[in-house]
């Protein structure tokens, strides 16, 4: 079910505001949501970098990315109702809202202008299959925090960030490992 890019992507974001507004009621299972917000934003964000920013000015939108891949993280890692899980959560929706209302507002226009409907079909694919493989990959990684008792992708981002491994944002949780194996970290 294959639709343009643009309405895709404001799907994503309605999606994303729901889930905030949700975690913001305290209802339901927070860890459940805060891993579905985790998936959701994390396969977006490498879609739209590898499908739909190449020809764009989309550097300042790649740097958003980056801030809220790390307060996503940092949200996984905090205890549900502690004061820095909802500090972080507050940080993380003003950064995404910001981050929205830019693209909506600049870059999605610009690329509407720049391209003809049958361009916008062709990109909405290949965003469409590149965030779902993103989704594939993270939980068959065990997604943002991993049950098994083993490191959390969360925690092996943080190592990687500390032996300032390039490339750290767009790894999964086992890139992240062997990276980390590889610089004895």
């Amino acid at each position: 079910m294959a639709t343009d890019v643009i309405t895709l992507i404001t799907k994503d974001h309605r999606t994303v505001e729901g889930l905030f507004e949700k975690l913001k009621s305290k209802k339901g299972d927070i860890k459940a949501t805060v891993a579905e917000l985790h998936a959701l934003l994390t396969a977006h964000a490498r879609a739209e970098e590898d499908r739909v920013y190449p020809g764009l000015d989309a550097h300042h939108s790649v740097e958003e990315h980056k801030e809220a891949e790390v307060l996503l993280d940092a949200l996984v890692r905090a205890e549900p109702g502690s004061a820095e899980f909802d500090r972080t959560l507050t940080e993380l929706i003003e950064s995404v809202n910001h981050h929205v209302e830019e693209e909506e507002s600049t870059l999605l226009p610009s690329l509407k202008r720049r391209t003809d409907a049958k361009g916008l079909q062709k990109l909405g694919k290949a965003f469409e299959q590149r965030r779902a493989e993103e989704l594939k990959a993270l939980k068959a990684n065990g997604g943002p925090s991993s049950s098994s008792g083993d490191v959390s992708k969360a925690e092996l981002y943080e190592e990687a960030k500390k032996a300032d491994i390039p490339g750290r944002s767009h790894m999964g949780k086992k890139e992240l490992a062997e990276a980390l194996g590889k610089s004895g970290s």
